[in-house]
């Protein structure tokens, strides 16, 4: 009992931050090992604190904020993160990572927890900011093109962190309250949470949609992944798409089938362009892109083992994602080469590194016995009408299909050409002591998580929405989780065979194409969109600056001389109105050379006018 209470009271971002400002004025060894191990703590608190464990107060002059709530769906997200986030440390260590790129990094993992931990829209979007800050910051670290790329990251972080910002607005205007699931009836809703209905649906919806790199707004991610240190990307690969497809599923716990069918899109538009990569990090960011489709799409269907199949993705994509970035960092670290097409023949210089890629691509791509086999086989048997999808998601259910042959296709490209194509012409080291220990570790978890019998129903208890291998369906009726019966491991083997055929038909004419992504088009367009725009402000304000100061040294001159100024004004009035042929004496001790022909009515009527006006502007 007691420990629990401690559990409930110990809040994991304020545990990671404290860390992270220990790492930097710590020995580097020193503050290496407390990162690491507050990333383990985060893993024993998420598995043992008591379901509903929360910490409330008052927050921003709101009360019943939540910053710390358990459940079942924030259990998963702190276990997966921690585990993940616990090895990232000891593999940057060995990458030899500077004290203040892992501060950085664990800044931004404590946000990210912060985010994943909320039970309040309020402190969640206080996490979602900075969380993009400190990633913003993790990328900038580096420098070089990863200064450039950072800034297009915060900018679309910026505004997707204000369309949220604002859905969270609008939604406390209409419900009352920042609290899941207060306020909003969503009688059939899978978890505690959803946006109102309406303006703060749809601007959720845009918000996350930036983070969990819909098709057209993605362009962040494989801009930005590639480019700052390798122990870098392991981080940003895991923390921040996994953690706003989380939050998706909280915004939209009902299901969408527009949504539904975004995923859809998404696999397939990933694994195209993976395809079309010569860097091996925009190769993986972009499959980054393809497996949100699947936890989007599942999300989208909005059945229990739709969302249970997208939180299982979301939980081995932190482990098998990172795992790629982990043994791809390694091979970018010995040979100093990013262009898989110029590598090869890897696998006799660096056996374990390959064996790690290997556990990675083969969990990535769904193979039978490795926990990715699990979680996609979930996803897609809530798309497929065969089994416990609905008519309307038969399409996606191909979408989804094609979007699995094609991370085959993908990831036997990359092994090939890195790992086996040719012999190599580097002699090169294997991973260090502290990188294949990261790798390794990670890797193991996607293994015993996938076995067979014995890991998979372990894998399934952490799941939401599944007691054992048990599910309720749509009618309330109980479902058993059968992911090695007979139909699946026929599916797995089409896949397989599919892939091999055609890897082996399309590699030549795959090796000479070179096409980019038609949407990075948005980043040149930004540019010179930003560019024209800030000289068309700077240029009216220069515009408009010049004329108020010219008008008003110009009121000053009048009243200082204000017989000058009529004598001025008078020349430039018509000829009906003056004669200036005639000089007469005028007073200001000089002659004049005006004759009005205007009575003197008018005249007076003019002056008076004038002078009005003058010191009308003089006064206010």
């Amino acid at each position: 009992m007691i420990e629990s209470e401690l559990l409930t009271m110990a809040y994991p971002p304020l545990i990671v931050f404290a860390a992270a400002l220990l790492a930097l004025v710590l020995p580097r060894v020193l503050g290496f090992a407390v990162g690491a191990l507050s990333l383990a703590s985060v893993v024993a608190v998420a598995l043992f604190a008591p379901d509903g464990a929360l910490l409330s107060g008052t927050f921003l002059g709101f009360a019943d904020v939540q910053p710390f709530y358990i459940d079942e769906f924030t259990r998963m997200m702190g276990a997966a993160l921690g585990f993940l986030g616990t090895f990232a440390v000891i593999y940057a260590y060995s990458s030899e990572a500077s004290k203040r790129m892992t501060a950085i990094a664990l800044t931004y993992v404590a946000s990210a927890l912060g985010a994943a931990f909320a039970g309040d829209w309020l402190s969640l979007v206080f996490m979602w900011e900075i969380m993009a800050l400190t990633s913003t910051l993790l990328v900038w670290s580096y420098g070089g093109d990863a200064v450039r790329a950072g800034y297009r990251y915060a900018l679309a972080h910026g505004i997707g962190g204000s369309l949220v910002l604002f859905a969270v607005t609008a939604h406390y205007a209409q419900v009352g309250s920042f609290v899941f699931g207060e306020g909003v009836d969503y009688a059939d809703a899978l978890l505690a949470g959803g946006f109102a209905d309406g303006l703060p649906m749809l601007l959720a919806i845009l918000g996350i949609g930036v983070n969990v790199a819909f098709v057209g707004f993605h362009t962040w991610l494989p801009d930005t992944y590639p480019r700052p240190h390798f122990a870098a990307s392991v981080f940003l690969a895991a923390f921040t798409t996994k953690t706003s497809a989380y939050v998706l599923l909280r915004a939209v716990p009902e299901g969408n089938i527009y949504l539904a069918y975004m995923g859809g899109l998404m696999a397939v538009y990933g694994v195209v362009f993976a395809l079309l990569q010569h860097d091996m990090r925009a190769l993986l960011s972009y499959h980054i892109q393809a497996q949100l489709g699947y936890m989007v799409a599942g999300i989208g269907i909005g059945s229990a083992i739709g969302a249970a199949g997208a939180m299982g993705h979301l939980f081995n994509n932190v482990l098998y994602k990172s795992l790629l970035f982990m043994a791809v960092g390694v091979v970018i670290y010995r040979t100093n080469e990013n262009d898989l097409y110029k590598l090869g023949g890897l696998w006799r210089e660096m056996p374990l590194t390959a064996i790690a890629f290997f556990i990675g691509a083969l969990s990535i791509t769904a193979v039978p016995g490795f926990s990715g086999f699990i979680s996609k086989g979930m996803v897609l048997d809530a798309a497929d009408p065969g089994y416990y999808g609905a008519p309307e998601y038969e399409a996606l259910y191909w979408l989804l299909f094609i979007g699995a042959i094609g991370t085959f296709l993908s990831f036997i490209k990359l092994g090939f050409y890195v790992f086996f194509h040719g012999e190599s012409d580097r002699s090169v080291r294997d991973s260090k002591l502290g990188q294949t220990t990261a790798m390794l570790s990670v890797g193991g978890a996607c293994v015993v998580l996938g076995l067979p019998a014995i890991g998979w129903p372990v894998f399934t208890d952490l799941l939401p929405l599944v007691d054992g291998t048990q599910w309720l369906g749509p009618g309330g009726e109980e479902h058993t989780l059968t992911p090695y019966s007979m139909g699946h491991l026929q599916d797995a083997a089409i896949l397989i065979a599919i892939s091999a055929v055609g890897f082996k038909l399309i590699r030549k004419p795959l090796s000479k194409m070179d096409y980019s992504d038609p949407a990075l088009i948005v980043n040149p367009t930004g540019y010179h969109l930003g560019r024209v725009s800030m000289l068309a402000v700077t240029e009216l304000y220069a515009a408009v600056d010049r004329a108020v100061v010219s008008f008003v040294t110009s009121c000053y001159w009048i009243g200082d001389n204000p017989v000058l100024a009529v004598d001025a004004a008078a020349r430039r009035l018509p000829n009906w109105i003056v004669d200036v042929e005639e000089r007469r004496p005028a007073d200001g001790g000089r002659p004049s050379t005006i004759h009005l022909r205007a009575s003197v009515g008018l005249t007076v009527l003019v002056l008076t006018l004038v002078l009005t006006v003058v010191l009308w502007l003089l006064i206010s």
